[in-house]
């Protein structure tokens, strides 16, 4: 039996999330799918870029996430964006909802993928970045990006 390592699981990922959000905690949360819906997520046809979580009346729901028809689906298919329940313990969620009250917090899913056969989600508690934090997160990326490509060439020679 090998064990796959768990980057090789990532079903999907919201890379923008990063960009438009400082993530400052993070949980793991399994989703409720129906149907075909399984189906879809292990082919890959899931977009997170839209998506956030809402907690109302003790459940955590995520909403405008984006997930594909399967095509021998035929009568037993889903709708693409219905509110999926994610399926956390009340104390998490009492959590959640504690820090989401602070202005400006929000829940993100950052990740889909696959554990032990089961869908998972990674979300996370996001404060939106201003415009000004975007440009300097940019600076420091490309700074870092010219000092591992001086590195590598002085290396090199």
């Amino acid at each position: 039996m090998s064990m796959k390592k768990n980057s090789n699981n990532i079903l999907a990922s919201n890379r923008q999330a990063n960009h438009l959000y400082i993530i400052s905690d993070t949980i793991e949360a399994g989703i409720a799918l129906q149907g075909t819906e399984i189906k879809s997520v292990r082919a890959g046809k899931i977009n997170l870029r839209d998506g956030y979580i809402s907690i109302k009346e003790g459940q955590a729901t995520l909403n405008n996430v984006h997930i594909s028809e399967y095509e021998q689906g035929n009568i037993y298919n889903h709708d693409p964006v219905r509110p999926r329940r994610l399926l956390l313990h009340k104390k998490e969620i009492s959590r959640l909802n504690k820090e989401t009250v602070a202005v400006g917090m929000t829940i993100v899913p950052l990740k889909v993928y696959l554990k032990h056969g089961f869908a998972k989600v990674l979300i996370g508690v996001a404060k939106g970045k201003k415009n000004y934090d975007k440009r300097e997160s940019l600076k420091r990326k490309e700074l870092n990006r010219e000092i591992k490509r001086s590195f590598k060439f002085s290396q090199v020679h």
